[in-house]
């Protein structure tokens, strides 16, 4: 598969006048990574780590200091006008659609401004209306959407040209679990059908387990992990707990590092009791991931 995301030693550095002079701050340290087209990566790090600043440069709205970037061959920043006909972007605390207009307005108006014909841009449309089940939304004014429901158009308005690569800026940010379980349902139905190339920052582990077969992981400005969802839960466990239940009902936990034996600790747990259960559990993604933050401790 050819590689739809291309990005080369991309750096940032912001130039901020404060009483002392100028302060140099390096949001963007040298990133490199290539993501296949067809594919969703997850690009997480903890806040201030360079997540937005680097999708900020991908999609044009920022250049960069050094290093150079290709999505879909053509470069953000020369070729910017063309570029913006073959991707979409999603900031999940930013819309790009008419606060006080229905959401339809705003699709017709997004439509045209890609000057795509009426009888596609109607067909594509209404397909994606009934995709992200919007047939009883669309025609009332944005703001008396609830933020899940304007999520769900905000997709859509960024899929109406039909983009080839779709960036997603944490698009689940503040919704309710039932909210977050429907659109990540919806972006793996969408994924799944179109072969859209993703690229997705998020703080939610629900989002990168469910949507994401590969992490990106950013820190202080610099890559510091490219591995895929599984490996990373198997290669950077930290621990691992073992339950089990006795006949008398009662129950007993044990944490264990995760290279020490399962057999071993099972002799502490067992006794002179009878087992009726054991289950062993991994501690949760979202557990490895702060361990990995904490561990990395920048330049």
């Amino acid at each position: 598969m050819p590689q739809d995301i291309i990005v080369d030693h991309l750096s940032k550095t912001f130039r901020i006048k404060d009483r002392n002079g100028v302060k140099e701050i390096k949001a963007v340290r040298s990133v490199s990574f290539q993501i296949e087209g067809g594919s969703c990566v997850a690009f997480i790090g903890p806040n201030g780590a360079g997540k937005s600043t680097t999708l900020k440069m991908l999609t044009s709205i920022l250049f960069p200091s050094g290093g150079s970037a290709e999505i879909l061959g053509m470069n953000p920043w020369t070729d910017r006008a063309k570029l913006m006909r073959r991707i979409g972007a999603v900031f999940g605390q930013r819309s790009q659609l008419w606060y006080h207009l229905p959401a339809r307005r705003s699709f017709d108006l997004i439509a045209a401004i890609y000057d795509i014909p009426d009888s596609k841009a109607r067909t594509w449309t209404n397909e994606l209306i009934r995709r992200f089940d919007l047939k009883t939304l669309i025609d009332k004014p944005v703001r008396s959407l609830s933020l899940g429901e304007r999520m769900r158009c905000e997709i859509v308005a960024s899929l109406i040209h039909q983009p080839a690569v779709l960036f997603l800026d944490e698009p689940t940010i503040g919704l309710d679990v039932e909210a977050k379980g429907l659109i990540r349902d919806l972006l793996t139905d969408q994924i799944r059908q179109t072969g859209t190339t993703v690229l997705m920052t998020s703080h939610d582990t629900g989002d990168i387990e469910q949507l994401c077969e590969r992490v990106l992981m950013i820190n202080h400005g610099r890559l510091i992990l490219d591995t895929t969802v599984s490996d990373m839960k198997q290669n950077y466990l930290t621990h691992r707990e073992i339950t089990v239940t006795y006949d008398d009902g009662t129950h007993r936990t044990l944490q264990i590092s995760a290279a020490q034996s399962v057999n071993n600790a099972l002799t502490k747990l067992i006794g002179h009791k009878t087992i009726r259960d054991l289950s062993v559990s991994n501690p949760p993604l979202e557990d490895i991931i702060r361990a990995l933050y904490k561990k990395d401790k920048g330049v």
